[in-house]
């Protein structure tokens, strides 16, 4: 395996219809692979509005079944197709009246792995995410993928460092956070949060926002997707905040061991001592 990952973010505006947001995604796909991307990831609840700015169940009907749901299936198609692992969040129909926010992951051959589903949902203004999605059950998987060891932490959960710690245990030498997110209370954060976490669990990060004001509220979505080293340093610049963008960093993974051997976090954890992380 080669010691350097080319990785692409997709950042995506609301094109008013999920199909022509799809097609969009697609073709970004295309765009990162012709460059050499071996994993891409999309942006939260890719190919839909932020509908959650609203109450409504009207927006029940964007959900899927995954992996046997239309977008799943051509997903794999597409990641095939190009050759690269492909990390796609959606909104999830486990059964009537079951929904979860997902994120699927696939394998460069095309084979479906699995999913996460989003465990900290938020319902403030403007995220109104209880009233559409039930709590992920199924914890922090990492997924062995063509490019090595992947895992996914969506939106809001970035702000819960217990997730991101799981995600390092479990292996994740690379943890994508598609997001949504708007001006405002938290855009200072953008670039602490994120940056923070790939320095306290020494793996790689990349951060996904989405760009424009959508009909459904007055959320700005800001862009500004980036990766991040396990220095805690971008690779490269960050996106526009407020153009559509397609970014490919090249990530040195030699970066993982020379970071873990100077800082040495995981050998001096003290989980004996944290028993009171756990409690209610």
């Amino acid at each position: 395996m080669s010691n350097v990952v080319r990785a692409g973010l997709v950042q995506q505006r609301w094109t008013g219809d999920k199909e022509s947001m799809i097609a969009n995604a697609v073709e970004a796909i295309r765009t990162a692979a012709s460059r050499g991307a071996q994993v891409v990831c999309l942006q939260e609840l890719f190919y839909g509005p932020y509908f959650c700015q609203v109450q409504d169940a009207d927006y029940y009907s964007y959900t899927e079944g995954i992996p046997d749901g239309p977008t799943t299936e051509l997903m794999c198609r597409v990641a095939e197709q190009h050759g690269v692992v492909l990390v796609v969040p959606m909104y999830e129909e486990e059964q009537p009246g079951v929904y979860y926010n997902t994120a699927a992951v696939i394998d460069a051959d095309g084979t479906y792995l699995g999913k996460h589903r989003k465990n900290h949902i938020p319902q403030v203004k403007g995220f109104w995410e209880k009233f559409y999605f039930r709590p992920g059950n199924l914890g922090y998987p990492v997924f062995d993928t063509a490019v090595g060891k992947v895992g996914v932490y969506i939106c809001y959960e970035r702000h819960f460092p217990e997730g991101w710690r799981m995600l390092g245990l479990n292996g994740a030498r690379i943890v994508f956070n598609p997001s949504a997110t708007s001006r405002g209370l938290s855009e200072y954060l953008w670039r602490l949060e994120q940056t923070s976490a790939a320095v306290a669990n020494e793996y790689f990060v990349g951060t996904i926002n989405r760009v424009g004001v959508e009909p459904l509220g007055d959320n700005d979505f800001y862009g500004q997707s980036y990766f991040a080293d396990p220095r805690g340093q971008l690779v490269g610049e960050a996106a526009s905040d407020t153009e559509e963008e397609v970014v490919v960093r090249d990530l040195d993974m030699d970066l993982l061991a020379e970071v873990r051997d100077l800082w040495a976090f995981y050998r001096d954890r003290r989980p004996d001592t944290y028993e009171g992380l756990v409690r209610p």
